[in-house]
């Protein structure tokens, strides 16, 4: 480790391996909402969020444990639950006026198809636009769980049915 009277400890977060400042730095400069997208071990968390000068602040956000409220009796975290959680934070950012944003993933890997994008999938179908490549999307069988077990699509589309009708 570098010691002496010029060495600069690095932000704590960066340390952790928490935040890419650079890319933070970058996806600020545009001046437009960030759709943050997270997963965690077992849930998905989708906010939409405006940095001011007072910090960040988030304008509509969308978890995927609300979805037990609409119906959903599955996991959060496969790809229709995914879906599922970005439509809602989708129209949920509608009905405050967020037109467009940008995504922001952090430090998660971007691979084609998986859980981040049909998240993506979700806020567009809501009606948000985010610049995005249409390669990286996941298929529409994937989306509403046809390669699941019986009764996942149905479920699915009575879920999203829900969302955009009752919010």
């Amino acid at each position: 480790m570098a010691t002496g009277p010029r060495y600069r400890v690095p932000f704590r977060r960066r340390r952790e391996g928490r935040t890419d400042y650079r890319r933070r730095a970058a996806l600020l400069r545009s001046h437009v909402p960030r759709a943050v997208v997270r997963k965690s071990n077992k849930n998905m968390t989708i906010q939409l969020i405006e940095y001011k000068d007072g910090g960040d602040f988030v304008l509509a956000s969308a978890v995927s444990t609300e979805l037990a409220e609409l119906g959903w009796k599955l996991s959060g975290k496969n790809s229709p639950g995914a879906y599922l959680t970005g439509y809602l934070a989708g129209t949920r950012a509608k009905e405050k006026g967020i037109e467009e944003a940008v995504l922001d993933i952090g430090l998660h890997e971007p691979t084609k198809g998986n859980l981040l994008f049909a998240a993506l999938k979700g806020l567009l179908d809501a009606g948000v636009e985010i610049p995005h490549g249409k390669e990286v999307l996941p298929v529409g069988e994937r989306i509403s769980g046809k390669h699941m077990k019986e009764g996942t699509e149905a479920a699915f589309e009575e879920v999203k049915k829900k969302i955009g009708g009752g919010h």
